[in-house]
């Protein structure tokens, strides 16, 4: 009789092309907010207060892609999945799109560019001033998102790009001075991202790391048995 052949079955595609995947999932997953307000501003669909609904659809992505750039790394220290490293850039890019986007229909629409009123918007409401510095921090981080300035700040850029997470906190604190009786989503988001933080304290990372590395040792000791 043959013998049964134990080993897995090869992964029919690299981790290149898994990559890629990735890559094309989340370009197109990060512009479909943005390809549906623009079908439903041209289809008439966003209701009596159009300029309010496209602040909010335009707020609401930006927030949620911030925190699926903070995901990235928690995601790796639980699971091992360094494959999702690169998607950490076009989230937080796409998350400064939407934030971009966010805060010019404010301005232009909403208070047709005058600067004045927008000032005093921003000075004298809690939800428009913690937005403002929210974008305010997200601004050199989506300039220096690229090869060249990681090598013109060298170990600097890393200390500029930890910014991230205060502009986090602040959109989150803007989303729920914002919530209209719904605190269900902004509450939710901020539970999300102190879980996050809580996984990158030294201990706990280590803790967790090395609690993945032995399960992952007992589970190949277990196969090389069966």
């Amino acid at each position: 009789m043959a013998a049964i052949s134990t080993k897995k079955p090869a992964n029919r595609f690299s981790k290149k092309q898994q990559l890629q995947f990735y890559k094309v999932i989340t370009h197109i997953g990060s512009l479909i907010p943005l390809v549906w307000l623009y079908i439903d501003y041209y289809t008439y669909n966003l209701g009596v207060e159009e300029v309010n609904a496209a602040i909010l659809r335009t707020g609401f992505p930006a927030v949620i892609l911030l925190v699926l750039s903070l995901a990235i790394t928690p995601l790796n220290i639980l699971f091992g999945w360094s494959i999702l490293g690169p998607l950490r850039k076009p989230l937080g890019l796409y998350a400064f799109l939407y934030a971009a986007l966010h805060l010019t229909i404010f301005v232009v629409l909403d208070f047709g560019l005058e600067w004045g009123a927008v000032v005093t918007e921003i000075i004298e409401r809690r939800y428009a001033t913690v937005g403002f510095f929210s974008i305010l921090i997200m601004l050199p981080l989506a300039i220096t998102s690229n090869k060249w300035s990681m090598r013109k700040l060298g170990k600097r850029w890393k200390s500029l790009h930890r910014w991230v997470y205060l502009s986090a906190i602040l959109a989150i604190v803007h989303y729920i001075l914002q919530a209209r009786n719904d605190y269900n989503w902004p509450f939710a988001l901020a539970g999300i991202l102190t879980f996050f933080f809580i996984i990158r304290i030294e201990p706990v990372k280590n803790k967790i790391v090395a609690f993945r590395k032995e399960r992952a040792k007992q589970r190949k000791l277990a196969a090389k048995g069966a």
